[in-house]
């Protein structure tokens, strides 16, 4: 029996990895980004709040490590399964869901190069993040609220970046409060 349970047994980067995702999850549907900061509530609208929590998460574990490479990767493959998932329960075909994964896949690739990009340069310049979040989670639709969505962003980051990593390997995660 043992020898089963060893085999079988999820490994703790790998539960770890989907509680965060569960917890991106959870944040994403705070009702005070739809209804506080106007972020479309619509698929592409969510998609878009899932793909940045997520991205925040997998920043804050870069370059920690082993298990916390194994854990980001855990992140990212628990998010691509949601996203499959959200697919399937939309009604997509099973011959259509590869198609629209490969793209969903392109687009959140292009989203953790620019989040990175736009979060490093932040701090002396808030135009690329502002200008990022109008393309993605705005839609270029007229966002007045993209600055406070930024600022937002930015307080998610600076809160991962001082937790400390050992309850982030344990899939713990404390996310700042949704404010304008």
């Amino acid at each position: 029996m043992g020898v089963w349970n060893s085999l079988f047994r999820t490994r703790p980067q790998v539960a770890a990895g989907r509680a965060l995702y569960l917890a991106a999850v959870a944040q994403a549907r705070q009702q005070a980004l739809y209804r506080d900061l106007c972020a479309p509530d619509t698929n592409e609208g969510r998609f878009e709040l899932y793909t940045l929590h997520t991205i925040l998460l997998m920043r804050r574990l870069k370059r920690q490590g082993e298990a916390a490479a194994e854990t980001s990767q855990a992140v990212f493959d628990a998010y691509l399964r949601g996203l499959d998932d959200g697919l399937r329960e939309m009604g997509v075909g099973d011959l259509s869901v590869g198609k629209k994964m490969r793209k969903l896949g392109e687009a959140a690739y292009g989203r953790v190069v620019g989040f990175d990009e736009a979060l490093g340069v932040y701090t002396q310049h808030p135009e690329p993040l502002i200008a990022l979040i109008r393309r993605t989670v705005y839609r270029d639709a007229e966002a007045p609220l993209a600055p406070a969505m930024a600022a937002y962003i930015i307080r998610a980051a600076e809160s991962l970046a001082v937790q400390p990593l050992e309850p982030l390997l344990a899939g713990e995660v404390s996310w700042p409060e949704v404010s304008q």
